[in-house]
């Protein structure tokens, strides 16, 4: 998109050799499987099948640099305040294999995921559920802000001890 263009635009202009961070705030509703899904697959000219939906907060880390370490320590700060997504019986969450709690990596560039337009050291995505029983939207809120923190705390320490 014009808009996608122009972030990358931006953030080239910044003259930034590695960024330090990148969080991706997102959340998914009931409607990622009632309405997005099935009209991605349309669009695509694929079957919809029925997914679930994860009930909690889960992190999304890239493949190509998963920092699990990372990733826990975020998941730990959320923890404090929110429930996490269990994995799905198969093991997944998504249809993504979970590598440990409440954590699936993809590449985030080879799929245009908004992480991968920074080189960051630490990347996630956020994933909330503020349509689970579990959850309210202060809930979900206070979580965001837990991964947020979480992850600055995390990346002052590593850039501390260095």
């Amino acid at each position: 998109s014009q808009e996608a263009a122009a972030l990358v635009r931006l953030l080239n202009s910044c003259g930034v050799a590695t960024w330090a961070l990148h969080i991706d705030l997102h959340e998914t509703t009931d409607t990622d499987e009632t309405e997005f899904r099935r009209s991605k697959a349309a669009r695509d000219g694929l079957e919809s099948k029925p997914g679930t939906i994860p009930d909690g907060f889960y992190l999304c880390g890239d493949a190509k640099n998963p920092v699990l370490d990372f990733q826990r320590h975020v998941i730990d700060g959320v923890r404090k305040v929110t429930h996490i997504a269990p994995a799905d019986p198969d093991g997944t969450i998504i249809g993504s294999k979970v590598v440990d709690e409440g954590v699936i990596l993809y590449d985030y560039t080879a799929l245009g995921l908004c992480g991968g337009v920074t080189n960051a050291r630490f990347t996630t995505t956020t994933e909330v559920y503020p349509d689970s029983p579990k959850a309210t939207d202060e809930l979900c809120n206070l979580g965001q802000v837990a991964a947020i923190t979480s992850a600055l705390d995390f990346m002052l320490e590593a850039l501390t001890i260095e």
